[in-house]
């Protein structure tokens, strides 16, 4: 059973205005320094086996807050890095809204290419399998993978079963942590967007997802006086 946090990178300049894409150099301001160390001492007590990260310095540099807790190196994971936009990157988010094509990626993003870049679909399937990769590689304990909220947002509704052209209706703020249980049963979604405090897993704790046999066995129809 592998326990994966998936976390998107705190806060930079271009944040909530510009898509910085591949843009090389966007660092972390302040308030994402700030949030990175804070994310560090909520995931203090989490026994990590493993950290992995989007090549690009934002992601990297809150990753790095973390390992530095935990005695890890971080191992960049390219699968897993910023949607590439194509001529949409560095434009601001304002401008790009008024195009036509901007609504296509919020309402049917499966049918959606950025201009000289990536269609999104192509995003959800390099993720999902980077991150299949890595439940191979660790298929007990807990790792941490930091990206981007599109990419995280694309993985979790692939595992959840989410249609991916409702993916847009996750939200995935910075610094936040989505943490997916991957089990025998299936993927498990335990949290989404998590900015609190966040407890690791008991060592004892049971897999609440495992099928009570007996019931299973037993109740295979609800109660004639409950709707089906």
């Amino acid at each position: 059973m592998t326990d994966m946090l998936l976390i998107r990178h705190a806060t930079n300049d271009w944040v909530s205005g510009r898509l910085a894409g591949w843009t090389p150099g966007v660092h972390l301001n302040e308030q994402g320094r700030q949030q990175a160390a804070a994310l560090a001492d909520r995931l203090a007590g989490w026994p990590l086996h493993a950290i992995y990260s989007s090549p690009l310095e934002r992601a990297v540099e809150t990753a790095e807050a973390v390992a530095a807790r935990h005695g890890l190196p971080v191992t960049l994971l390219e699968g897993v890095g910023e949607a590439r936009y194509g001529d949409w990157t560095g434009q601001a988010l304002k401008e790009l809204a008024q195009k036509p094509e901007w609504m296509q990626v919020q309402f049917t993003p499966s049918r959606a290419r950025f201009p000289g870049g990536e269609a999104m679909n192509e995003i959800q399937f390099r993720a999902v399998a980077a991150l299949d990769a890595l439940v191979q590689a660790h298929p007990q304990g807990v790792v941490a993978v930091f990206s981007h909220a599109d990419v995280i947002k694309a993985a979790a509704a692939y595992y959840i079963g989410l249609p991916f052209d409702l993916f847009q209706r996750l939200v995935v703020d910075p610094a936040s942590v989505t943490w997916i249980r991957f089990t025998p049963f299936g993927p498990r979604l335990l949290r989404l967007n998590d900015t609190g405090s966040l407890e690791p897993p008991k060592a004892d704790q049971p897999d609440q997802a495992a099928p009570d046999a007996t019931s299973a066995a037993t109740q295979t129809d609800p109660p004639a006086d409950q709707p089906r």
